[in-house]
């Protein structure tokens, strides 16, 4: 059992994945804590992120610790937050995904994304710290793309 562990991470790391543990309730309900994912680490070496992307990052306050959040805009989009509504270039962000009860109803910007970042929040918005908190994030902090989530086996899904 341990030496197949050691193989896959082995297999999963060398070839550009990686594997993560949501910890906490940020992305609910899109990803719930103790959620197990694999992360492509190798997509954004040749393209960005885009919007609706659900990524992983280092914390920009605190780049030891690692994040999951979705792209909300990248560089060169205009971000506003109007009671809690996010608008994308002055147009309504089609975010089903959102629960209503996660949403909150704040405002924030307009900002225009500088190049080389991104605006990233979390899907359970009232309980979300990202870039409404901590500001842009940069390109070179977003260390790859979600792409299963294959724990629990129920809850299987390719995003």
């Amino acid at each position: 059992m341990l030496a197949r562990a050691a193989a896959a991470i082995f297999v999963f790391g060398t070839f550009g994945f990686q594997v993560v543990r949501v910890d906490g309730f940020s992305m609910a309900p899109t990803l719930e804590d103790h959620d197990e994912l694999i992360v492509d680490k190798l997509t954004y070496e040749f393209g960005d992120p885009r919007p609706g992307d659900v990524v992983t990052l280092y914390y920009p306050p605190n780049p030891t610790r690692l994040f999951l959040k979705r792209v909300i805009a990248t560089e060169g989009d205009t971000v506003q937050i109007v009671d809690g509504r996010v608008l994308l270039n002055s147009q309504p962000l089609r975010d089903d995904y959102v629960s209503p009860a996660y949403r909150d109803h704040g405002n924030w910007g307009p900002e225009v994304i500088r190049q080389g970042y991104d605006f990233v929040m979390g899907d359970h918005r009232n309980n979300s710290s990202d870039s409404r908190d901590w500001g842009l994030v940069p390109k070179k902090y977003i260390l790859g793309k979600v792409t299963v989530r294959w724990w629990p086996l129920q809850e299987a899904r390719v995003f």
